[in-house]
C-alpha cells in the first residue's frame, strides 16, 4: 500500500443533492421543504433558543431574588494572616499580597478584615478596611491607608 492507493471507503463519498432542479431530480417543486408554513419560506430562521414550541429553557428555569449589577466583589485578607506573613515595618500593598500568593484569581479591590490579632507595626494599603481592622492596626502601631 502506498499514499496514492488510499481511497475513502465505498459509500462514504456521494454527490451533493441538487435541490430545486426539476421534477426528474426527485427534489423539484417544493425542494424538500414541504407545503406552506414558516420553514418553507425563504429568509426564515429560528429564533435563538427556539425549541419547537416547547417552553424554552430560559423560561423554564426558575428565577428568584434580586441580582445587583453594580455589586463590587473584594479580595479579603485577615489581620492574623498579615501578622504571620510580614515582618514589622513592611508596607503591605495588594501587589505584594498577590506576589506572595495570599490573593489569587482575577484582580479585584482588596478589603482587610479583623479576624485574629496583629502584634506588629505594619503599614497596610488596601481599598477598604473593616472598622475593627483599622482600629487593631493603629493599636499595634501601624497605619491603615485607604487606596482611592
Amino acid at each position: 500500500m502506498a499514499l496514492h492507493d488510499l481511497r475513502p471507503p465505498k459509500g462514504m463519498k456521494h454527490p451533493k443533492k441538487r435541490i430545486g432542479r426539476g421534477q426528474g431530480s426527485g427534489n423539484g417543486k417544493t425542494a424538500g421543504r414541504g407545503h406552506k408554513g414558516a420553514k418553507s419560506r425563504s429568509g426564515f430562521h429560528y429564533k435563538r433558543g427556539f425549541e419547537g414550541g416547547q417552553m424554552p429553557l430560559h423560561r423554564r428555569v426558575p428565577k428568584r431574588g434580586f441580582h445587583n449589577p453594580f455589586r463590587v466583589e473584594y479580595d479579603v485578607v485577615n489581620l492574623d494572616t498579615l501578622g504571620a506573613r510580614f515582618e514589622a515595618g513592611t508596607v503591605v500593598t495588594p501587589e505584594l499580597l498577590r506576589e506572595r500568593g495570599l490573593v489569587q484569581g482575577p484582580v479585584r479591590p482588596l478589603k482587610v478584615l479583623a479576624r485574629g490579632e496583629i502584634g506588629k507595626a505594619l503599614t497596610v494599603r488596601a481599598h477598604k478596611f473593616s472598622g475593627k481592622a483599622a482600629e487593631k492596626i493603629a493599636a499595634a502601631g501601624g497605619a491603615a491607608e485607604a487606596i482611592a
